[in-house]
């Protein structure tokens, strides 16, 4: 039962470090977002000037350790499909609806993050002669990483609760299994 306490900490803090990294990397892209300046040079051709694209990675990054985490999760519980059987009652329906939630959390932090760091890394370099009066640059729209940081919390939150049911419902399992009376009585007939 220590080793299992043990190995069940480990999981936890991996899981919280690698989510509250994916945070780190989503604040960080939200502040790094490429913004874009109208240039017009002597031939009379305007275009956009973009500073740093350092978001994208950001982005890419937060997806990245924020998927290793969910990922560590699963394996470690098998994905609650091909794992030991888990006790029935409160605990199994608790780790089930934290199971089904933090997937949908999971689905929509790594849906922002992807999708803010491709819209990030595209950008319309150049455009010959506009004459539009109050022409802009293509930019990211603001808060998209935020979104995304903030179901990535969301889903760390969910992975904790997850796993704290999960590890309780395959221990309870485990002691109704080892009981060496039966729970029904069969004696032999003679």
């Amino acid at each position: 039962m220590g080793d299992t306490g043990r190995s069940s900490i480990l999981v936890h803090i991996l899981v919280i470090a690698l989510c509250l990294t994916a945070f780190g990397f989503a604040i960080a892209a939200e502040r790094r977002r490429s913004t874009g300046s109208i240039v017009t040079d002597s031939s009379n051709t305007t275009f956009c000037v973009y500073d740093s694209d350092i978001a994208t990675g950001y982005g890419v990054g937060a997806f990245l350790f924020l998927l290793s985490g969910h990922s560590l999760l699963m394996g470690v519980t098998r994905c609650m499909c091909f794992g030991a059987p888990l006790a029935p009652g409160g605990t199994r329906a608790w780790s089930i609806i934290y199971f089904a939630s933090s997937w949908i959390t999971f689905a929509i932090a790594e849906a922002c993050l992807i999708a803010g760091a491709t819209k990030n890394a595209y950008h319309t370099k150049y455009r010959d002669m506009v004459y539009a009066g109050n022409w802009t640059c293509q930019s990211l729209r603001k808060g998209v990483f935020i979104a995304g940081a903030v179901f990535v919390v969301f889903t760390m939150i969910l992975h904790v609760y997850f796993y704290m049911y999960y590890a309780k419902a395959t221990s309870q399992a485990a002691k109704k299994i080892s009981k060496t009376t039966p729970s029904v009585g069969m004696t032999g007939y003679v």
